[in-house]
């Protein structure tokens, strides 16, 4: 049985910066995420999609709180871990609801429950049960969680190492990242009036880019918090053939122009090999 045919798969990252209201405490941006649900509701005929989405407001304080980035050092880390789970199931909640009122039926997976890590790399995973719910015309829904970890304990798995993980394993299309700026810039753009937006890199531009952040912290470029694990993730994902796109989803029509088009306003990222049109 499979109830999904011909559809190119396209694995979204919907950031917290997106979809929370970061400054807030579990503020969810619902307007923003009820929009995009029904933005992507159109496309669903010719694409099928693996959502994966951050924690924002949601999980960081809790985890920022008791230091879980850090491993296990101790018990009374422990009701951190499970409130920064159960934070995380609650923005999980709010995100199936709008998709399934736009049309999609979502269907939710634990990443906690189906992937460990070793140092903070996924080391096994199981990954049937969202072969066949995609087999069966299910949309995924993951998030970034606290997982079990082989050598700290325990450890935050960002929405952006299960976007390259998913998207590699599953071969797709394509993958966007979604976050609160237009892309990647030649500077901060929250700091920097004159930054200007790079609009299209290849792998090896990506890779020489990562390289000189190891060689020089005084980099012009952009590379702070998120939008450097973006691109570490972002050049995982390229070198096994996959284009990567960086929009802001604060503005309509961002994600799907990026879906569908060669042209949109954002940063495209293509392997080596690529033909791609300037």
């Amino acid at each position: 049985m499979n109830a999904v045919t011909n559809r190119k798969m396209v694995v979204i990252k919907l950031g917290g910066s997106v979809i929370t209201q970061k400054n807030g405490y579990e503020a969810a941006n619902v307007n923003v995420l009820r929009r995009i649900a029904h933005e992507l509701a159109e496309i669903m005929d010719e694409f099928s999609f693996i959502i994966v989405h951050g924690g924002g407001s949601f999980g960081h304080p809790h985890a920022h709180k008791h230091k879980l980035n850090e491993g296990f050092k101790d018990v009374s880390q422990l009701p951190g871990v499970f409130e920064t789970h159960y934070a995380m199931l609650r923005l999980n909640e709010i995100v199936i609801n709008e998709f399934s009122n736009a049309g999609f039926i979502p269907f939710p997976f634990q990443p906690s429950s189906m992937i460990t890590t070793r140092k903070g790399e996924i080391f096994t995973s199981n990954l049937h049960s969202i072969k066949k719910a995609i087999k069966l015309g299910f949309t995924p829904v993951l998030y970034g969680d606290v997982v079990f970890d082989d050598e700290y304990g325990f450890c935050i798995l960002s929405g952006d190492k299960i976007c390259s993980y998913l998207a590699i394993k599953f071969n797709a299309f394509k993958v966007v990242f979604s976050c609160d700026v237009d892309g990647i810039y030649t500077s901060d753009p929250k700091c920097d009036p004159n930054a200007k937006l790079i609009e299209i890199l290849t792998l090896n531009d990506l890779s020489k880019l990562i390289r000189s952040w190891d060689s020089n912290s005084a980099s012009g470029v952009d590379v702070t918090g998120g939008m450097k694990n973006k691109l570490l993730e972002a050049e995982r994902i390229c070198s096994s053939g996959i284009e990567v796109c960086i929009v802001n989803a604060l503005v309509p029509g961002r994600i799907v122009q990026a879906i569908v088009n060669a042209n949109f306003y954002g940063s495209r990222i293509v392997p080596n090999n690529s033909q791609f049109k300037m």
